[in-house]
């Protein structure tokens, strides 16, 4: 009967962690589709413009012409985002072969905001075909998750860096910043649900945890480095997934 119970609770609990996973991506890429509709919003009141002067001008079928080029350039531009943003929501059955550096720009243009508000400093180093074979939601979800983190941690007019490059078969992205640190007594303890140091803050202890499960659905890795001394305090997470080798880019 106890055995019966504990398999029930344990199926129970899986269920729970898989749900909270996906609705953690789904917010993720809404928080994406949000920053994106200020992307949408100056070429719709482009065309909102250009269509008024193709008005006005309706006798002069030269202007007319240029209107219609200029409009159809905003439209190219409005098809481009739409695009690529459903993409990214989408949710996959299956990994597919992604540029990972298309996803962390992704994911900071979901905190430019935040970012542009503490004044932090952004340091990108970006490679091209840096491509892994993931689940597009999923690994957007964690680099996000790791900004959250940087810019809970970073002071006002900090610094953050953002790497995404090749090395030795795979494809490491690194999220820095020159926050608090995290002192020693912790560090073991990071990666477990609800654990949190910023409770007062609106921290849910989730955000790691679920990086980490994901992360280890990939068959990647991901290692921390951190110091709390004064004037060098930082913290460092490498996440490290499989390479796609000779792999073309999934459209998105």
């Amino acid at each position: 009967m106890e055995e019966s119970t504990s398999t029930h609770l344990a199926e129970q609990v899986a269920y729970l962690s898989e749900a909270l996973r996906r609705a953690e991506e789904r917010a993720t890429t809404g928080q994406l589709a949000l920053e994106v509709m200020h992307e949408v919003k100056n070429p719709l009141e482009a065309l909102g413009h250009l269509t008024y002067l193709a008005r006005i001008d309706a006798d002069d079928p030269g202007k007319v012409r240029k209107y219609m080029e200029m409009a159809e350039e905003q439209m190219a531009t409005l098809r481009h985002v739409a695009s690529h943003t459903l993409g990214l929501a989408r949710t996959s059955p299956a990994p597919k072969p992604v540029d990972v550096t298309m996803l962390a720009e992704a994911a900071l243009r979901i905190h430019q905001r935040r970012m542009d508000e503490r004044h932090v400093t952004l340091v990108k180093e970006m490679t091209e075909g840096a491509v892994a074979e993931v689940y597009t939601g999923e690994i957007l979800q964690v680099i996000s998750n790791l900004l959250v983190n940087a810019l809970e941690a970073v002071p006002p007019h900090g610094v953050l860096h953002v790497r995404v490059k090749r090395r030795n078969g795979e494809v490491d992205v690194v999220v820095a910043d020159n926050g608090h640190g995290i002192p020693a007594e912790h560090i073991e303890a990071i990666y477990e649900p609800f654990f949190t140091t910023r409770a007062d803050n609106g921290g849910t202890g989730l955000g790691l945890a679920l990086t980490k499960k994901i992360i280890d659905r990939h068959g990647g890795r991901i290692r921390v480095r951190t110091s709390v001394r004064p004037g060098k305090s930082g913290t460092m997470f490498r996440v490290s997934l499989p390479l796609k080798n000779g792999g073309k880019t999934a459209a998105i």
